[in-house]
């Protein structure tokens, strides 16, 4: 039964990302060999983790309310959105840039092959708020990869029609680099350098 257990262990480990056989057999056996308590303490979070966190329904962020912090902040321009493919990228921006308008949250990128399309990424619910009248400005801010890239262009074309102002974020970004990990002073350069498409 304990050996049982301690492979079911291993090998719910490694739904995490980067984590491979050895590293989860490390994970678990530091928690059950010098760390119960904190072990205890992470699967307790990540239960009500796991329950209580939703999408916002405007943005679609992480949030356990219905409608996150940014969306109802008063503070915060309504009239200009950045779109960004997750919310890791979200909070770089967050945390690089001055940026003090709203959000929306792809949660993917466009990907035919892999089975991810516009309803996937939630584009009936961003197309709403293009056509609610309180956006002026659209950033897009996907990753600078091939998917990134023609999923900006699809959405841009989405926001054109409409007649909206559309910018993407530019200089400084690596082709093929990923804004969660570009380091906080470049990406900070590349949404203020942002231009027209």
């Amino acid at each position: 039964m304990a050996e049982s257990l301690l492979n079911d262990l291993i090998e719910s480990l490694r739904c995490l990302p980067g984590v491979g056989p050895k590293s989860a057999q490390r994970m678990a056996y530091q928690l059950l060999q010098r760390n119960r308590e904190g072990g205890i303490r992470l699967s307790d979070k990540l239960r009500l983790a796991m329950e209580r966190i939703g999408l916002c329904t405007v943005c679609r962020n992480f949030t356990e309310q219905e409608v996150c912090r940014i969306c109802t902040d008063a503070s915060r321009e309504h009239s200009k959105l950045c779109i960004v493919e997750s919310p890791s990228d979200m909070a770089a921006l967050e945390k690089a840039t001055d940026y003090r308008g709203l959000y929306f949250v792809l949660h993917g990128k466009l990907s035919p092959l892999d089975g991810i399309g516009p309803s996937q990424l939630g584009l009936e619910v961003l197309c709403e708020r293009f056509d609610s009248g309180r956006v002026a400005e659209i950033i897009l801010a996907t990753n600078s990869t091939v998917e990134g890239e023609a999923t900006a262009h699809y959405i841009g074309e989405l926001a054109r029609v409409r007649e909206l102002s559309v910018m993407r974020i530019a200089h400084g970004v690596p082709l093929g680099g990923e804004l969660e990990y570009v380091d906080g002073g470049t990406l900070s350069h590349a949404f203020a350098g942002r231009a027209p498409i």
